[in-house]
């Protein structure tokens, strides 16, 4: 029988794993094909389509999803902090105020009109944004496929073409729903890095930040 010791030892090097495999992932297969803002956060833009935005598989957000199988509270949210959050200190780290975060949650999920310009602030819809991943009944990576995008990353990481190759051969089986959104979170997510002079969010913050919760 392992050792506590042992043990923590173990799940450190797991997450020490993923960290570096975020930060492959993102740097090596994302898109960083960055589209000018659409200004789709202003108040009267469209209502959900749902109830229950949070905790909801993606596959079910993803058949009402207008742009590229992404879920509108995601879009949303990555609109409003491209547009005000990318030069913030500390984004994703700071949290935001919890009233905010249970206001603007209940809305989404009861298919109201959000409005995050005048109900919101970056510190908390950041904080909203990350919960919304942290409550998917299944993670953005998926628990049978995550284990050997680690395996295949520790085996070949020295070998980058190879690595490369292997990598997006097992991209292309998760669900599309799965695919598309961490498409569209990398390209989000390279674009916060490369403000890291002002935010303070270099790729190894964001990863250590968002790491655990896509490899839930």
């Amino acid at each position: 029988m392992s050792s506590p010791e042992a043990v923590h030892s173990d799940k450190q090097l797991v997450s020490s794993q993923r960290i570096y495999l975020f930060i492959y992932l993102q740097q090596s297969l994302s898109s960083v094909k960055i589209k000018p803002g659409t200004n789709k956060v202003a108040p009267d833009f469209q209502l959900t389509k749902r109830r229950n935005n949070f905790g909801v598989p993606l596959e079910t957000l993803a058949q009402e999803a207008t742009q590229c199988q992404v879920p509108f509270v995601v879009t949303q949210m990555v609109e409003y902090l491209e547009m005000f959050g990318l030069d913030h200190v500390g984004l994703f780290r700071i949290s935001g105020s919890v009233n905010k975060i249970k206001a603007l949650k209940w809305k989404y999920d009861q298919g109201e009109k959000v409005d995050l310009i005048n109900d919101g602030d970056i510190d908390s819809v950041a904080s909203l944004f990350k919960l919304f991943l942290k409550e998917l009944p299944v993670a953005v990576f998926p628990d049978n496929l995550h284990a050997n995008l680690l395996k295949t990353f520790e085996d070949n990481k020295n070998h980058m073409a190879e690595c490369t190759r292997y990598l997006k051969s097992l991209l292309s089986s998760f669900p599309k729903a799965h695919y598309s959104l961490f498409q569209f979170l990398s390209t989000f997510l390279l674009k916060v890095a490369s403000h890291s002079e002002m935010n303070h969010m270099t790729l190894e913050n964001l990863a250590i930040v968002f790491g655990p919760t896509l490899f839930q």
